[in-house]
């Protein structure tokens, strides 16, 4: 009897290891996506794009009620308003002025204090390089990450800029060299419009490059206009 109950109990404790790998699996198997839900529509994050006047910032409709990633491991789970991936109960969404397919969330890590989320109702992704108007840039600020303070580039050195972005070439493979001192930085560009276009460069010691969509390497001229830059 009593090695039968020892089995018993073995059987349950590899049962219960079971259930917490297939847990563990079930969770990390989940990478949610930055979303806010409102109104019955996800909204998702713009990532290379930036609030350029807090002005555009109207009335508040809604807030998170839920937040996702910490309760939810259920990759079947239907979201619903007031839904938010990672943003704590009670952040605010709000109106953005003449975009009725944009929301802003109070994020007080976001420029001007704000994160811009678009609706999956429109029609993809709107805030790669290739959809920069770059005939309507009228200025760009770059500086070093982590860095409040850069420099601003407008007139003749602005077109030039634009010049060594736009002739970036893309690569199907590449591999940053980790042996030397990286660096980053971030590049805005404003057209004038409520959207500014923000992207990252690296820089690995050895080459500069960026994701405009695909990773693409940029030429050393892209140097005369980074700030601190190090080789």
């Amino acid at each position: 009897m009593r090695n039968y109950a020892l089995l018993v109990l073995l059987a349950v404790l590899l049962a219960g290891c079971r259930s917490d790998t297939l847990e563990e699996s079930q969770t990390d198997a989940i990478d949610w996506a930055d979303f806010v839900k409102w109104n019955g529509v996800e909204y998702y994050g713009i990532h290379t794009g930036i609030l350029a006047d807090r002005k555009a910032v109207g009335d508040k409709v809604g807030q998170v009620t839920f937040t996702v990633a910490e309760q939810i491991t259920d990759p079947s789970y239907q979201t619903k308003d007031g839904d938010a991936a990672f943003y704590k109960k009670g952040t605010g969404f709000y109106a953005v002025k003449g975009h009725p397919g944009l929301l802003a969330v109070r994020d007080e890590q976001a420029k001007n204090g704000y994160k811009l989320y678009y609706s999956t109702n429109l029609s993809g992704y709107k805030w790669h390089f290739a959809n920069v108007p770059t005939e309507k840039v009228i200025r760009a600020d770059i500086f070093k990450k982590g860095e409040k303070q850069g420099k601003t580039i407008t007139g003749s050195d602005l077109k030039q800029l634009l010049k060594v972005l736009i002739a970036s070439e893309s690569v199907d493979y590449f591999t940053p060299d980790t042996k030397k001192k990286a660096s980053s930085y971030e590049i805005v560009l404003y057209t004038g419009d409520i959207i500014a276009y923000q992207y990252s460069i690296q820089y690995d010691g050895t080459t500069y490059y960026w994701h405009p969509w695909d990773t693409a390497i940029l030429s050393n001229e892209i140097e005369q206009f980074l700030v601190n830059q190090s080789k």
